[in-house]
């Protein structure tokens, strides 16, 4: 809210929907991305090159990302499958003429869909695998969320994408691509925004996901864009090669309650004394530590009335402001 107040652009991926009433109370776009919903991203989607940048960096980039979200998608590539991707997405976007000698106005006209990289892959030799593991994507159960144009702008200053319906398998790619989708649009326009990556260790499940979100944490304040990462499950996210880099470059850090099962792994990490460790086990809601540094201190947070009904996610509470938003529009 503050940030909005102070002309910061937020976005959020927020896992489990909790954004959305926060999204309605200021006007933002809450996008649902599901199976069936008609709010749609194309994983091919292209960023417009800056003048500082060349077409040809920009496309290169792009098809190097490209390779991570199919290695998620299909579970793992070899070194021949993974040369064969490389060169398929690149003669897709050929295809399409999308290639450095073209201009760059042009590409959002003609950005292709998987449907076009699957035709690409049955044509060349060693691609046979790939296109049965493609298909599950283009004509089988996740084609409407896969092989589709993208639908939506990132033009209000908040704006929410809301994964809950998605099925646990498809979280990890989904959040790749929306990612995508928001990196494309931090790159092609300089603007000052505040990412919010909620429950990140759906991401750092998979290297991938992790190698990228890091890249996103380390280039990001080039683009005037802050990264914060919100997760609960500590061991997770550490898990990853990538865990601990992502906190060693966070400027600011908070920990709020921990439970005894990730205290040690917590204390370890964030080099805490005795005391903060048992003041994070005993801590209440809203209470914790702020890093910033080598400093830290402990911290209370107070929401005011009309804050708190915007941001709880309390069953109770938002049981009773549905409850009189009902009584309100009668």
């Amino acid at each position: 809210l503050r940030y909005l107040m102070c002309g910061t652009d937020c976005i959020i991926l927020d896992p489990e929907n909790e954004y959305r009433f926060l999204s309605d109370a200021v006007g933002g776009s809450f996008f649902n991305i599901s199976l069936a919903s008609p709010n749609h991203i194309n994983p091919f989607d292209l960023p417009t090159p800056r003048e500082d940048e060349k077409a040809e960096d920009v496309l290169r980039s792009n098809v190097l990302n490209l390779v991570g979200l199919l290695r998620i998608m299909l579970g793992g590539l070899t070194p021949e499958e993974d040369a064969i991707i490389d060169q398929a997405l690149t003669e897709t976007y050929a295809a399409k003429d999308i290639v450095p000698e073209t201009d760059p106005a042009l590409w959002l006209e003609r950005i292709p869909l998987m449907q076009d990289f699957e035709a690409i892959l049955e044509g060349m030799e060693g691609g046979e695998s790939l296109v049965r593991r493609v298909k599950k994507f283009t004509k089988g159960t996740f084609a409407q969320f896969f092989n589709q144009p993208t639908n939506i702008s990132m033009e209000k200053p908040l704006v929410v994408f809301g994964i809950r319906d998605l099925e646990d398998e498809l979280r990890p790619m989904a959040m790749f691509i929306i990612m995508r989708y928001i990196w494309n649009k931090v790159r092609s326009e300089l603007k000052k925004r505040i990412l919010v990556v909620d429950e990140a260790w759906w991401l750092m499940q998979r290297e991938d996901g992790a190698s990228f979100l890091f890249g996103i944490a380390k280039r990001a304040r080039k683009y005037w864009l802050g990264v914060t990462t919100i997760t609960q499950d500590v061991n997770d996210f550490m898990k990853s090669a990538y865990g601990q880099p992502i906190i060693t470059n966070s400027s600011l850090q908070v920990l709020m309650k921990q439970s005894p099962a990730t205290i040690e792994v917590v204390q370890k990490i964030f080099n805490l004394t005795e005391e903060e460790k048992y003041l994070l086990l005993e801590a209440e809601v809203g209470e914790g530590i702020f890093f910033a540094g080598q400093k830290h201190v402990a911290i209370k947070t107070v929401a005011s009335y009309t804050e708190d009904q915007i941001i709880t996610t309390a069953p109770e509470e938002v049981l009773k402001i549905r409850e009189a938003k009902k009584e309100l529009g009668r």
